[in-house]
Parts: structure tokens; C-alpha cells; sequence
């Protein structure tokens, strides 16, 4: 019983969930994982992702874990930093050229591509609304990728974003139009700022 102990330890510290990978990390074979479903102490959210029965699945951490490379940015990372209200209706990862999962498609996921040297600007940790870890570009970045043609996002979406962001007590303009020059959409970014600071 000491490894399932060990499991329910590892779940109270991980918001409900665990990875079949954590698991061998922590010294503790796989097979307990099977004897906890089999009790019923677990359920199997995917493929090597397991969690307590009761809890909401989290979608964002479990995309985060089956395509490691993909990144939340554009919408979904504005309504994790807060400079949305709009609950995102899928989510968009980008993911760095070259990356290719065909069971991608068939995910909740818009997909964004990068080049690689823009690929890790901006990178950050953030928490998902159920509480876990998710990679996400940081505020500037995000400011920077939804002004970024196309006209992928609604502006009204871009609007308040700026205006939270002009608000936010912690904001970087030197590293917005550093890296509004990186992504080449400094004219813009000065434009909404112009008007807003």
C-alpha cells in the first residue's frame, strides 16, 4: 500500500492529477496505476494522465501534456493573464514549424505556427483555470501576436485587451516594443499605446 499511499500524495500536490510519467519518476511502477483504477481511485483522463475520480478534467493541462511543444498564446493566453473576459471556445496553441501530430486535428485546438526564433519569446509559465501548470507566451507577447494580420482576432477582443493592458499595474512598455519590433508589428502597437498612455 506504501506506493499507492505515495500516488495519493502526489495527487493532493498536483490539484487531482497525475502522469504516468511522474509516476516512474518517483520510483513507483506503473502497474499501481492500473490497481488504483481497478479500485476506483483513479480514472484515466488520456493516455498516461490519470486523476482523482471527482475532479473536473482539465483540458488546458491535458493538451499541455499530450503536444509538449504547443504554447497557449493569442485569446487563450489574454484569458489566462486576465485581459479577457471571453472564455476562449477552443483554444489556441502555437506550436514551432515543423511540428506535426496528426491527432492534432481532431483536437479542441486552433493552430498557430512560429518560426523558431520567434517560438520561444516570451515564453512563461502560467496556471490553468482548473490550477495546473500550462506553458503560455507572456502579456507583451500575446499584445504583440493579436494585432499580428490576418485579422484572426476580433477587435473588439484587441480593444480591451490594449485597455486592460494600458490599465495593468505591472506592464513593460520597453519590452512591448521590444517586442513588437521582433514580431514586426511595432507601427501597431505604437498606435493602441499612442492613444491609450
Amino acid at each position: 500500500m506504501k506506493h499507492i499511499d505515495k500516488i495519493q500524495e502526489a495527487l493532493e500536490q498536483n490539484n487531482g492529477v497525475i502522469t504516468a510519467s511522474q509516476v516512474t519518476a518517483a520510483n513507483i511502477p506503473r502497474h499501481y496505476l492500473k490497481k488504483m483504477l481497478d479500485m476506483k481511485l483513479l480514472v484515466r483522463i488520456d493516455r498516461g494522465i490519470y486523476s482523482k475520480p471527482e475532479i473536473w478534467e482539465d483540458e488546458m493541462y491535458v493538451l499541455q501534456y499530450k503536444y509538449s511543444r504547443g504554447v497557449f498564446s493569442h485569446e487563450t493566453a489574454l484569458y489566462i493573464h486576465g485581459l479577457t473576459d471571453r472564455t476562449p471556445h477552443k483554444y489556441v496553441m502555437t506550436f514551432p514549424y515543423g511540428y506535426h501530430v496528426k491527432s492534432l486535428k481532431q483536437e479542441n485546438v486552433t493552430i498557430r505556427k512560429s518560426v523558431q526564433d520567434l517560438y520561444e519569446l516570451g515564453l512563461t509559465t502560467g496556471i490553468s483555470p482548473c490550477g495546473n501548470p500550462i506553458r503560455l507566451y507572456d502579456v507583451e507577447r500575446t499584445l504583440c501576436d493579436i494585432v499580428k494580420g490576418n485579422n484572426t482576432c476580433d477587435i473588439q477582443i484587441v480593444n480591451q485587451a490594449m485597455k486592460q493592458y494600458a490599465k495593468m499595474p505591472g506592464k513593460n512598455i520597453t519590452k512591448l516594443f521590444d517586442y513588437a519590433a521582433k514580431v514586426r508589428v511595432k507601427p501597431k502597437i505604437l498606435n493602441y499605446m499612442e492613444v491609450l498612455l
